[in-house]
This record gives C-alpha cells, structure tokens and sequence, in this order.
C-alpha cells in the first residue's frame, strides 16, 4: 500500500477548492438523476468543455460526482412519483413506490440513501485494495495482451447491450470506423476526411458525446408526457426503526457484493446490476408474493447495487484503460484531453490523482447522504420543468461549449449533425453505448495491433501464442457463442425488458 501516495490523495482530495467541485459533482448529478431522461453521460457531455481548464483531479472529481449521484437521484422520484429519473432507477420504483403509497415513503427513501450509502463505502474501499494489485498485474501486458483486452471489451459490450445484438456490432463498428477518421499517424495518410481539413486531426470525442448523447438524448425525450400529472406521495416518519434496518441489511450487502461484481465487467453497469439484485433477492426472499407490493428488500438490493456498480466501474478504467460503459469513455477522454494516459501507469507514476478520486469517492457519498433527503422537496419540483424550456437553454450551452474547444462552427455543424443521428438511433432502437466505447478504443486497438505486428514480424498467431491474449480472445468467442443461442438470446432480452 502507497502511504505516501494515499496522504498526498487525502490532502487533495480535503482540499477547499477540490471539496467545492465534489460538492458541485454530486449537486449536478442528483439534479440529473432526478430529471427523466437526462442521465449522467448527457450531462457528462454537455461540461466536458467547461472541466479543461481545471486541474486533471479537480476535472475528474467532478466528473466522478455527476455519475455516482445521479444513483441516488434517480431513486427520489421513483420513489414518490412513480417516475425513474435514470434508467437503473426502473427496478426502484417498482417496490419503492408501493412503499410510499402505504405511507412509508420516508422510510422508503431512507433506505434507498443508506443502502447507497454502505454500498458506496465499501466499494470505495474496494476500489481502494483492488486497483493497485491489478494495475500490477496490467504491468505484464504487451501490446498483445492489451489488444486482445480490448476486444474481450467491445464484445462483452456488445452481449451486455440492451436491445438487438446486431444492432449493438453495428453500432460498435460505426463507432471504430469514425475513430480512424483523420491523418494515420505512421504513414501521413488522409482516412475518411472527405477533403475536409478540418477533419485531418480526426473528431473530437467531445463533438461525438454532446451530440449523440446530449443533444440526441434532449432531442428524444422532447415528446416525453410522462411528467404532466404528478401525484406525491406523502412524507411522515423519514427513519427507518431497528427491525426495517436489520431487515434492509442483509439485501443492502447482497446488492453490494453483485453490484461491485457487475460494474468491473465491461457492459455492466448500475442498470444492469440493479436488475440483477431485484431478481436475486426475489429469489431468495421466503416471501416473493411480497415483490411488487412494497417489499423491503426489493427497494434495498437494487439501490446498493446500482451505487456500487457505478463505483467499481472505475476500477478497468483506472487501472487498464479500459471503459466499462459510456460513463468510463468519457472519463478516459477527459483524462486524455488532460494530457494523462489511462491505464496502470496512473496509479504509479500519479498517485495523487488516483487516490484522490478514490478518497473523493467516500467524500461525495457522505454529502449525498447529507444532501439527499433534506433537498427533497427542491429535487421534485425539478421534475415540474418542461423539456420546451429546458432544450434551447441546453442547446445553447452545447454549442457554446463545443464552439470553445477550437474556435471552430463546423464543430457545431458536427455536434448537430451527430445530435440528429443521436436522435436516429434511438427511434430505430439502436443503443449508442457500444458507438462509443468503440470510438474510443479504435484508435488505441489500432496503435497496439500494429505494435504486436511490428514485433511479430506480421504473424497473426502471436494473438494465440501468447497465453494471457489467448484466453481473452477466447472469453470473447465463448461470449458470442452464447449469446447467439436460442435460449441464452430469449433470457437476455427477458432481462432488459423492463428497461
């Protein structure tokens, strides 16, 4: 354990101004998490401009908060209103809001912020023992190996993709192919430019995030009539008593334990691992009848779930370089925009920055549960604010930040162009993650396939003559293997189906 790294990380991450942004982080995410639609990867878009000026922890700090408090936001209003602000809030309403309606909606929201809470806490902690032994072992890694990982990721991506799994592959090599745009960087050559110069350096990540996912992701949900009526559950009794807390304990740990196990897999994510710990604790409740009319459990699984699985998800990402869903794309991009290359050489050569993420990690958790439940009543009539005047103000603000990167308007032309095909994807149930993840990786699986050919001498089978890179690649055979069966295909798209 780096004693002097973690006391470097701690004083960053005490400190006024870093204190400040972390503050902001989980203030943006928790509004976010609260209005439909929205998601942290939009909102992650939209301020990515405005985080370049920072220092790289500040920047990341910040970033980090968004993505973890809109966890907890999602819950609020799927508690009181029925109304899932992010996509791994669905399971919460479920249970959730049948609490509220029995008069317990301040229990239910207590335990949905300590369940986060105990969840957030020990994945931090995990975060904390688990990254540097593995960016150890990252050390072992050649081109190979890092190859051969990337594409175990964009597979397992793909097989964890919600909808069609042909439109996922589609979608992850579109994704590949706009990464090659620009000049290739060993031969000079012009790819995919059209003639454009400004094309030649390639498109910004950032053009591509604000506008498939931000201005594409307003776009759809400006015919969402879901928030016009809006009947809130009362608030009486907020603590939960000692037997609702011995109660929520056990599915809290559960949740937790699956959590941190399915935010590490590529794909994974607090969506799927909500879903998940909704289905394991239905299984082994001695009353599953109960599932669906309030249940306990069925609100405190999923919650710490979906927490702790939007905190192990930095753990490929800090120590491998690897983005474990659309979140983690953008967090490696904002670190290369800093200057920083992500993978195991972070947690070494910059100990601050790692661990000040980490202990910010805890940091923010204990203002969210500080914050959450006395801002009640601010974060549900948020839920009152109309997409009609939410849009321009959004749009603007998009443009104004894309416009500031290069001082360019054919970057706005861009983001609008990729915010209509943004919007194009979703009406053809097209999942824009995997577009994503494989724009990032692209030009990183180019730069280490043609390491690992240059010293191989061009012999392909050094993929299979290397026995790390060897079992990956089968990892990912066996995974599109299984999903293409009959019955593994019928369960997966049963899984999603709620989503």
């Amino acid at each position: 354990m780096d004693i002097s790294g973690i006391l470097l990380g701690a004083t960053a991450a005490f400190s006024a101004y870093n204190l400040l942004y972390c503050l902001l982080g989980v203030f943006l995410g928790t509004a976010i998490g609260v209005l439909p639609g929205l998601g942290p990867t939009a909102t992650i878009s939209m301020l990515l401009p405005i985080t370049f000026g920072l220092p790289p922890e500040t920047a990341l700090i910040m970033l980090a908060g968004i993505f973890y408090g809109a966890q907890y936001g999602g819950s609020t209003t799927a508690i009181l209103v029925n109304l899932p602000g992010e996509s791994s809030s669905v399971v919460t309403a479920v249970d959730g809001y049948q609490m509220a309606r029995k008069g317990k909606a301040g229990q239910a929201l207590a335990t949905a912020a300590i369940g986060s809470f105990i969840a957030g806490t020990i994945a931090t902690l995990l975060i904390g023992f688990v990254a540097p032994v593995l960016s150890m072992f990252a050390f072992k890694f050649g081109p190979t190996e890092y190859f051969s990982l990337m594409v175990l990721g964009l597979i397992a991506a793909i097989v964890l993709a919600h909808g069609s799994v042909l439109h996922a592959v589609g979608m992850m090599l579109l994704g590949l192919l706009l990464g090659l745009v620009g000049t290739d960087v060993s031969s000079g050559v012009q790819r995919f430019t059209g003639g454009t110069p400004q094309l030649l350096d390639g498109i910004s990540f950032v053009i591509v995030a604000m506008g498939v996912f931000g201005i594409g992701e307003i776009i759809a949900n400006l015919g969402d009539e879901k928030r016009e009526k809006i009947e809130l559950a009362q608030i009486n009794r907020l603590m939960p008593t000692i037997s609702e807390f011995r109660e929520m304990l056990p599915p809290v740990l559960r949740g937790t334990a699956l959590g941190s196990a399915l935010g590490i897999l590529p794909g994974g994510g607090a969506t799927l691992a909500s879903f998940a710990a909704y289905a394991l604790e239905k299984k082994v409740s001695a009353k599953p009848e109960e599932f669906g009319r309030g249940a306990l459990a069925g609100l405190a699984g999923p919650e710490s779930a979906n927490n702790a699985a939007a905190q192990t998800s930095f753990i490929p990402m800090l120590t491998l370089g690897i983005p474990s869903n659309p979140v983690m794309a953008l967090m490696i991009g904002a670190m290369i925009m800093q200057g920083i290359q992500p993978g195991p050489s972070v947690i070494h050569e910059q100990p601050m920055l790692f661990w000040a993420i980490v202990i910010s990690m805890w940091i923010g958790n204990v203002m969210l549960l500080v914050l959450n439940l006395p801002l009640i009543g601010i974060w549900v009539k948020m839920i009152s604010v109309r997409y009609s005047l939410l849009f321009p103000a959004i749009l603007v603000f998009c443009a104004v930040g894309v416009f500031s990167i290069n001082k360019s308007i054919f970057d706005v032309y861009l983001m609008v162009g990729f915010g209509v095909m943004g919007y194009l994807f979703r009406r053809l149930n097209c999942e824009p993650a995997p577009l994503l993840l494989g724009f990032i990786l692209g030009p990183m699986m180019e730069e280490y396939l043609r390491r690992a050919m240059l010293i191989a001498k061009g012999d392909p089978t050094v993929f299979l003559t290397h026995p790390i890179s060897a079992v990956m690649l089968l990892i990912a055979l066996v995974l599109l293997l299984t999903v293409a069966a009959p019955s593994i295909r019928r369960k997966r798209e049963e899984a999603f189906a709620e989503d």
